[in-house]
């Protein structure tokens, strides 16, 4: 009887709080990376920092981020995601708060790398968390809704960033950001649990096992480096991995140099820059969840994963590309409307998260999107050096602006020429 009483109880909803969580973990995650961006216009008058010698710091986070992705993963792999978050949140807490006190380029720069270590296996245990904790058809919106934490963070809180930055200087961000990250680690710990651990009812661990989810994945093995190796060889593991390198790269314009093309460029105030960067970090928020819910709900209606998964992914490239428009535009106001388009568009084509739970090989979702996030950092890398290269060389932003609409452009031919189809690799 009480078996029958278990089985006929509906299904919990624990895996909506797991949700919650994660997208908390991104938003500081990004709030802490990317707020060197909105102290940038400041730190560089008072450091003395060059636009081209200001690119190269820009990128060093994605050095040691992109640098660590692969053991970041077989750490997650070996020592389960509550372990390797509270970790990763911890160190890349504290290193957050150190940046309030450097006085020197030199220590800016060693910072920004241990910032990059830190972060580097937080991406692959959301993927791991979403692999683990839901459905397949759910996976696309609870991909967005995690994914939106990387814009909503800037989107809300520009304009008081922007107040901290003019009344109390660019170290209160730092210290702000990085004491929230410290109390979030103490949180993460307190209430993340596997599925079969936490108080999810049988119903629930039901509904999601039904449905694909790894519940039964160990939280703990050792990586097989041999079928690492094959893995890297396979097309779709070069087909995603392209076309997240082109997203990336419009995403890091915005989380690095848009505050300062807004000033340098546009020649606005702060106050209308606190203002005017808050539209396209809205725009993109509502893009990750326009494409995560527009993905799963076509999954349901009977699309293959082919439609459902490529299709927001590639014309979110497409249409991030008339980024470009913006270089012929005098009108700063339909200068920003453009940039929100560009921005929504790249919103929706941060899904490729999701394909790396559908394609990858049983035991291996760490390694995997440790792979993958490698492949996309290159971007945070590559593009800031680029960007302050041409922005000292031309003094104008507008080639750079080129340069982002061309990677989109690129990003959607991998998707559709090169990823092939969405299925589990099996090696």
């Amino acid at each position: 009887m009480t078996g029958m009483l278990q089985a006929s109880r509906p299904a919990t909803r624990i895996r909506y709080g797991i949700l919650a969580l994660i997208a908390t973990g991104t938003l500081i995650n990004y709030l802490d990376r990317t707020i060197l961006g909105i102290a940038a216009p400041a730190l560089t008058k008072e450091l003395a920092i060059s636009p081209a010698l200001m690119g190269v710091i820009f990128s060093a986070f994605s050095w040691t981020y992109a640098a660590s992705q692969v053991p970041g993963g077989a750490f997650l792999d070996r020592f389960g995601t509550r372990l390797t978050y509270m970790l990763s949140v911890g160190f890349w807490s504290f290193f957050t708060l150190l940046h309030a006190a450097i006085g020197s380029v030199a220590g800016l720069f060693g910072l920004r790398l241990l910032l990059g270590v830190a972060e580097s296996p937080c991406f692959p245990a959301n993927s791991r968390v979403v692999a683990t904790w839901f459905p397949r058809n759910e996976r696309a919106i609870a991909t967005g809704v995690y994914t939106v934490g990387e814009y909503i963070g800037l989107a809300f809180l520009s304009p008081l960033l922007f107040l901290m930055l003019a009344h109390w200087g660019w170290r209160s961000l730092f210290l702000v950001a990085g004491a929230l990250g410290l109390m979030f680690a103490a949180v993460w710990w307190l209430r993340y649990r596997e599925p079969r651990d936490s108080r999810a009812n049988a119903a629930e661990i039901a509904l999601i096992v039904d449905g694909g989810g790894l519940v039964e994945q160990p939280a703990k093995q050792r990586v097989d480096w041999s079928a690492a190796g094959r893995l890297l060889r396979t097309r779709q593991m070069w087909g995603i991995c392209l076309g997240q390198f082109a997203g990336n790269s419009t995403l890091v314009f915005f989380l690095t140099w848009f505050p300062t093309y807004l000033a340098v460029e546009r020649h606005m105030d702060w106050l209308k820059i606190g203002f005017f960067a808050v539209l396209p970090f809205i725009a993109a928020s509502v893009g990750v969840l326009f494409g995560g819910w527009w993905s799963d709900r076509m999954l349901r209606q009977g699309h293959s994963p082919n439609v459902a998964r490529k299709l927001p992914i590639i014309l979110g490239l497409l249409l991030a590309s008339t980024i470009v428009s913006a270089n012929f535009i005098d009108d700063n106001r339909v200068v920003i409307a453009v940039l929100s388009l560009a921005f929504f568009a790249q919103g929706m084509a941060a899904l490729g998260w999701t394909l790396v739970s559908d394609i990858a090989p049983q035991g291996m979702l760490g390694v995997t999107g440790g792979i993958f996030n490698l492949a996309a950092n290159l971007a945070g890398i590559i593009t800031p050096i680029i960007i302050g290269a041409i922005v000292a060389a031309t003094g104008s932003f507008v080639y750079a602006i080129g340069f982002i609409g061309v990677v989109a452009l690129l990003g959607a031919l991998s998707y559709i020429v090169i990823l092939g189809d969405v299925r589990r690799i099996e090696l």
